[in-house]
């Protein structure tokens, strides 16, 4: 293939893929963002990154959150309902809060990088 050519490809695939792969990995930072409180509702967290358009299925949360707890970044209990099932609740751990500021630190590191290479586009 020449230099400065492209390869066919599926329409907005690519597209697709970077902002998946954006949204992955801002994931960890929010969830940690939406727990730093205090305990929060499993249901409770996707209704907020659903809000947030950053998830829109729960099968992406619940992985994420196991490999969370065993990494010990968050805890959990189970909780009666009286609405039904016991519910589960989780909150940042020690370990938590210390990866929150090392992602927040990161997060606003990158943002202020982006936004500087937005401001000047075009400028050479």
């Amino acid at each position: 293939m020449k230099e400065g050519t492209t390869a066919p490809s599926n329409e907005g695939s690519l597209e697709q893929q970077a902002s998946t792969q954006m949204r992955k990995g801002l994931l960890v930072y929010c969830v940690l963002l939406l727990c730093k409180d205090g305990k929060v509702y499993s249901s409770d967290i996707i209704k907020q990154l659903r809000q947030a358009e950053l998830i829109v299925v729960e099968g992406t949360l619940y992985p994420l959150l196991n490999r969370l707890a065993r990494d010990t970044i968050v805890s959990y209990e189970w909780q009666e309902s009286e609405q039904g099932p016991p519910r589960k609740y989780y909150w940042l751990t020690d370990d938590g809060h210390r990866l929150l500021e090392t992602l927040q630190a990161s997060y606003h590191r990158l943002h202020a990088s982006v936004t500087h290479l937005e401001k000047s586009e075009g400028k050479k």
